[in-house]
């Protein structure tokens, strides 16, 4: 016979806690209870509970309190916290301090099931990362911030936190989202990913929350919408910044409350979400401008992952382009090509503003123009290159035929400080011609340069550029 899960209730509200013993009785599940901190702990000592929901104020403590002691002495038992309605900042201070999710009061039965559904369904390995495990395959990388970036994942996997994914466009942002969902105890459930800046303003609240046939124009059935269609599973917003205020307001709803109305609805639905969000943007500068809203950057701003640019992942390079070598050369059916050592020593020097897609799409054009078996410099010097940098040509015989409108550099001419510092010297010279013409208004130059502010602030300070004293 399959034994029952067992769960630690701590109240100091005996009558709630027999409801909620009732409730849980009826699920299969087997419950003990405790009224004080105290108790809570002695409890915790005595028997191995799966899961234990607390109540935040208790006559000796609170369940902060409880949380801290539970990770020192039970470290991987999923705590849940009720709060008072709508008390979302120590709701939110408990999820950073480890907690698994909360309850708010009163108690909802129905979210109640679905809560210990999740913690009970505890991810089979919470251990270090293997060379074979899923963060390893989806993730390619040796540097260190990759591999602080799994251990972190296998930690935020654990929680019902919501998730805030921040770092430069083409780092991977849907990539690590997609890897949370599946690392945790929602990977039944479905993974919707929207691109926030891609759905039209007037369509947008009926793409996000459904609507209800003849409530618009055109409506002629029920649509669901992609919040509900995340029930069970995870919802990653990416681009969250591109929202308009009046989808800011029905998003914290719908985050806070787990409940959507469609439009032209009376009624509301349940819905069960893990939210996922993700932006290149400044949020805390956007609030400062009126553009993002604070309460919805608390609540969706609990747990942080900052995608580190390729550009600081060394090594990484080469591993990502094998890697993208063996994808594409699966996916056109033809054997795989060998980088040769000038190709190596060309990818591990450029800088990358577009990050892994760029660094993809480059391996993608130089296999469809090599003709053997190996990609060499000529294929290399026909991608498109960052803007910031001018694109060489070569001038052997092994260059290409097709004419480039950029100047050529001649690499039988190059000084003997090599390639790599001859192009820095050229990069130095573009950023100076464009802080030039714009009268050194650094936000139009990064705008003429097709990079991002923070990109144009790195590279200035890399040459010494910067008058900036902070």
């Amino acid at each position: 016979m399959e034994k029952r899960p067992l769960v630690l209730l701590v109240d100091d509200e005996e009558d709630l806690c027999l409801l909620m013993q009732m409730s849980l009785s009826r699920m299969g599940i087997d419950t003990h209870s405790a009224h004080c901190l105290n108790d809570a702990k002695k409890s915790l000592t005595e028997h191995q509970y799966d899961a234990c929901l607390t109540d935040l104020n208790l006559p000796d403590g609170n369940g902060l309190q409880l949380l801290e002691w539970i990770n020192l002495h039970c470290s991987g038992l999923p705590v849940a916290v009720l709060t008072a309605y709508g008390n979302m900042e120590i709701a939110i201070a408990a999820l950073k301090a480890g907690a698994f999710d909360f309850v708010s009061k009163p108690v909802n039965p129905k979210h109640l099931e679905q809560l210990l559904q999740k913690a009970l369904n505890k991810p089979t390995d919470t251990a270090q990362p293997q060379a074979d495990s899923l963060e390893y395959k989806m993730l390619i990388g040796q540097s260190k911030p990759i591999q602080q970036l799994r251990v972190t994942l296998r930690k935020i996997a654990r929680s019902q936190a919501p998730v805030f994914i921040t770092g430069e466009s083409g780092t991977g942002k849907e990539v690590i989202a997609n890897l949370v969902h599946r690392l945790s105890n929602r990977n039944e459930g479905p993974f919707i990913a929207i691109n926030c800046g891609a759905i039209p303003t007037e369509l947008m609240e009926s793409e996000l929350f459904g609507h209800k046939k003849g409530s618009f124009t055109g409506a002629t059935q029920d649509k669901q919408g992609l919040i509900q269609s995340a029930h069970g599973g995870s919802l990653f917003l990416d681009e969250i910044a591109e929202l308009p205020l009046s989808m800011q307001v029905k998003l914290l709803r719908a985050v806070q409350e787990k409940r959507i109305r469609p439009v032209g609805s009376d009624a509301e639905i349940d819905v069960d979400f893990r939210v996922i969000s993700a932006s290149h943007q400044d949020l805390e500068a956007l609030i400062q401008q009126g553009r993002f809203r604070q309460d919805l950057f608390f609540r969706i701003h609990v747990m942080d992952l900052i995608l580190p640019p390729l550009r600081e992942r060394g090594d990484d390079i080469l591993l990502l382009a094998q890697h993208f070598i063996q994808k594409i050369s699966t996916e056109w059916g033809i054997s795989a090509k060998q980088l040769t050592t000038r190709a190596q020593e060309f990818l591990t020097a450029q800088y990358y503003p577009g990050n892994v897609r760029e660094l993809r799409n480059i391996i993608e054009r130089a296999m469809t123009l090599s003709d053997d078996d190996q990609i060499d410099l000529p294929q290399l010097y026909s991608a498109p290159q960052r803007q910031a940098m001018q694109q060489p040509t070569v001038t052997s015989s092994e260059a290409p035929t097709t004419p480039f409108s950029e100047p050529e550099i001649n690499l039988k001419k190059l000084p003997e400080e090599g390639l790599e510092i001859h192009l820095e010297k050229i990069e130095k010279e573009i950023l100076l011609n464009a802080l030039n013409l714009t009268h050194w208004n650094r936000t139009v130059a990064a705008k003429k340069l097709g990079m991002s502010f923070r990109s144009l602030r790195y590279r200035l300070k890399k040459f010494g550029l910067d008058t900036d004293e902070d």
